[in-house]
């Protein structure tokens, strides 16, 4: 059963203009996590992987239905994989209290970017438990 499907579009060169700020180390550092920075670092366009992360990590939150509320802030939403990987959504903290209250079993996510957009949809799917 599906709980909420949220989608997210970030323009790559907003994201860009933020990365050539001189502040951008504050932004990043407190929006992703090391492994995000990383891989997003490694990208063939760090621009457009950050803005595809950064989606995901909104899609999720509209799919939940909080947006970055109730403790839930971007660090506590991880997106890991991308790229050449399929990404899945890993979650740590308050994001993970409130998944697990409203019985979030499966996060399905999807990113995808042009060299103008970046997008991502996130489809939460309700867990099941067996009843005898």
């Amino acid at each position: 059963m599906i709980l909420g499907v949220g989608i997210d579009l970030v323009e790559v060169a907003r994201m860009e203009n933020i990365l050539n700020r001189r502040w951008a180390y504050r932004f990043i550092f407190r929006v992703f996590s090391q492994e995000e920075i990383a891989a997003s670092k490694n990208s063939a366009n760090p621009a457009q992987a950050y803005a595809a992360r950064f989606a995901a990590k909104e899609a999720f939150v509209k799919a939940l239905g909080t947006g970055f509320s109730c403790g839930i802030s971007p660090s506590r939403i991880q997106v890991r994989g991308g790229d050449r990987n399929r990404p899945w959504i890993e979650l740590t903290d308050e994001a993970l209290k409130t998944a697990e209250s409203m019985n979030v079993g499966t996060i399905h996510v999807s990113m995808s970017h042009t060299p103008l957009i970046a997008c991502a949809v996130v489809i939460l799917e309700k867990s099941f438990t067996k009843t005898r």
